[in-house]
């Protein structure tokens, strides 16, 4: 009984998750719906998914807890799909709710709690309940936080009616770009073009110290540009070279901390971004290119610090090249795979030419399916076709529920206008100090963030901080990309980082150890995103020059707090030495010329003492090969 049921939900499942594809590709190129029809269906096709996933997962539950699930899974499909069948005549009412309707407002955001539990866990739970209960109780507040006081209706309408809560933006984004983009990741993936990329990373770099940690910067990052979440990114890359770390002689807690920072720094790599970079395109009114044009030099900045990082941790610990028979060939690796790439160039140019993100991204998969033909052996089969759907649809879940999620949230700020209590808030604890405002509002970001996908850390932190950012001058676009990068960094902080943890599972070392030698090893990236507010040239505003120099000082910042975190740089560092390095790096990444000399000559100092101290002499080769 239990072995047809679980059988037939199954089949349930690929029909589920091929028609959230089919719809998502046939809106792509035909035309969205209206926003709430679009929604709907993804979000009913979603919940569903989320809710027989445990009947086919978990063999060990009774017949009873199947039936439970099922139940839930018609109940969350029915309570969003209603505003797809009687979508005319609940549009009509202007959101009022009628006496069913208030039932099923309150079912439908108890599932969609239920499903955000399953899907991501308690934190995101948590902090949607406490919202729901200061709607009710904000009368009773203090005045710094209170408001005038809604009724059930009124609450219920926000969140459950239009477009105000559950179907708000974050959801739109979802159910728009999101989903095409999972989709391409998840053809790129089946067609073995991830492989293909690793191989690439592992070939230019493989014959360098420390090879294996230096292959998971660069080919996280490029993954980056396919997946854009954190935890994705640990799972693809990081299965290969984790082990290839730990085999080159990294300690296993290193090695994941290496993958789960390489990870997380994906979700700013264009063209991709994530789902954040949608969502902050949404809510600023600044177009995609503009965003992903603007986080290209820091994502840069980014991996060139965290390449120095693991250069330095195997320089130090003397760890070797891989032999020679363990680095693929970049050139017959392109010649063998490298057809399968196409369709990210395709995705960049069509975006680069102005066309919209979902029509950009369906020509992506249609080339990359394309391309899958142009050799026998990469020929794309129609059962991998549907493995393609299955995991597209797996890996939209968390994103999706924690968008819709995230519209209540934002539902009930919109409501009582707390948003702007909070940041009155944040500038008054401030004293109208925009670095202690920047640090308030990357703790507002980390501890929001903490076990919560980006996107909804984002949406989160982007809707109550950034408007007192902007008050107090910072441009829109680098205050957004503040939040996004403080939020981004949340799936490497402990104690709860999902990046750390994935990576854990594969390095098989204690996860929290992980992420604070994750939070080490990163320690640059926490810095970086004040460098960008402070140099708006690192977002590529100004001249040539201007531009130039900023990223110039940035590397070189970067380098050197590398060496203070490794307490390592030609030779060993004294800790006064560390102490420096770290200044100087402060001193050239947030200075100005002036500050940017000086701490260019102290840098240079410590490199001059070390070679002198140490007879000249330094292990400093980079292509030294095993055997």
């Amino acid at each position: 009984m239990k072995a047809t049921l679980i059988s037939n939900v199954s089949r349930i499942r690929v029909v589920l998750a091929l028609a959230l594809c089919v719809f998502s590709i046939y809106t792509a190129f035909f035309g969205v719906l209206p926003d709430v029809l679009q929604q709907g269906v993804h979000l009913s096709l979603v919940l569903a998914l989320v809710f027989t996933l445990s009947v086919v997962t978990s063999t060990s539950s009774s017949l009873r807890r199947y039936v439970f699930d099922l139940a839930l899974a018609v109940i969350a499909f029915s309570m969003f799909f209603y505003h797809v069948v009687f979508y005319d005549e609940v549009a009509g009412r202007w959101g009022e709710l009628t006496e069913a309707e208030f039932w099923m407002g309150i079912v439908a955001v108890i599932t969609l709690l239920e499903a955000t539990r399953r899907a991501i866990g308690l934190p995101m739970v948590i902090l949607v309940t406490a919202f729901i209960v200061y709607a009710f109780v904000g009368p009773w507040l203090p005045d710094l936080i209170s408001h005038r006081g809604y009724s059930q209706d009124r609450v219920l309408a926000q969140l459950y009616l239009g477009g105000g809560g559950i179907f708000g933006t974050p959801l739109m984004v979802s159910s728009t770009f999101v989903i095409l983009i999972v989709i391409f990741g998840a053809v790129l993936e089946k067609s073995g073009a991830s492989g293909a990329l690793m191989d690439i990373a592992t070939g230019a770099t493989g014959r360098t110290r420390g090879g294996p940690a230096k292959a998971s910067v660069v080919g996280s990052s490029l993954m980056g540009t396919i997946s854009g979440t954190a935890v994705a990114n640990v799972l693809t890359t990081g299965t290969i070279s984790i082990p290839l770390m730990i085999r080159n002689g990294y300690r296993p807690r290193v090695a994941g901390a290496v993958e789960a920072v390489a990870s997380t720094g994906g979700q700013l790599m264009p063209p991709v971004m994530g789902a954040a970079a949608f969502i902050m395109s949404e809510i600023t009114g600044i177009p995609y290119l503009d965003i992903a044009l603007a986080a290209l030099i820091p994502s840069l900045i980014y991996y060139v610090v965290l390449f120095a990082v693991v250069h330095l941790e195997a320089v130090k610990n003397g760890i070797l090249a891989l032999p020679e028979e363990d680095v693929p060939s970049v050139s017959k690796t392109f010649i063998k795979s490298g057809h399968l790439l196409l369709g990210i160039p395709a995705l960049v140019i069509m975006l680069y030419q102005g066309y919209s993100i979902m029509y950009a991204s369906f020509w992506a998969i249609v080339v990359a399916l394309i391309s899958c033909f142009l050799r026998r052996s990469s020929w794309i089969t129609p059962s991998q076709l549907v493995k393609v759907c299955i995991a597209a649809g797996e890996a939209i879940i968390p994103v999706a529920v924690a968008c819709a999620s995230a519209g209540i949230v934002i539902g009930i700020i919109t409501l009582t206008g707390v948003g702007l209590k909070f940041s009155s808030l944040i500038i008054t604890l401030s004293g109208g100090n925009l670095y202690a405002a920047l640090l308030l509002t990357m703790l507002a970001s980390l501890i929001l963030g903490m076990g919560l996908p980006t996107a909804a850390a984002y949406i989160l932190v982007a809707t109550l901080v950034a408007p007192a950012l902007v008050d107090m001058g910072v441009s829109l676009i680098g205050a957004h990309l503040f939040v996004f990068y403080s939020a981004m960094l949340s799936s490497i902080t402990p104690p709860v980082a999902l990046a750390a943890y994935a990576a854990a599972s594969i390095a098989k070392a204690n996860p929290l150890r992980i992420a604070v030698t994750a939070s080490f090893f990163g320690i640059a990236a926490f810095v970086v995103p004040y460098a960008i507010v402070i140099r708006p040239a690192l977002l590529g505003e100004g001249t040539v020059f201007v531009v130039g120099a900023a990223i110039i000082s940035a590397i070189t910042a970067g380098i050197a707090l590398a060496a203070m975190v490794q307490g390592y740089l030609l030779a060993p560092l004294a800790w006064y030495q560390r102490i420096i390095l770290g200044g100087a790096s402060l001193l050239m990444l947030l200075g100005n010329l002036y500050w940017f000399a000086l701490g260019l000559v102290l840098s240079g100092l410590i490199v001059f003492f070390q070679w002198i101290l140490n007879g000249r002499k330094f292990d400093i080769d980079t292509s030294i090969s095993k055997g």
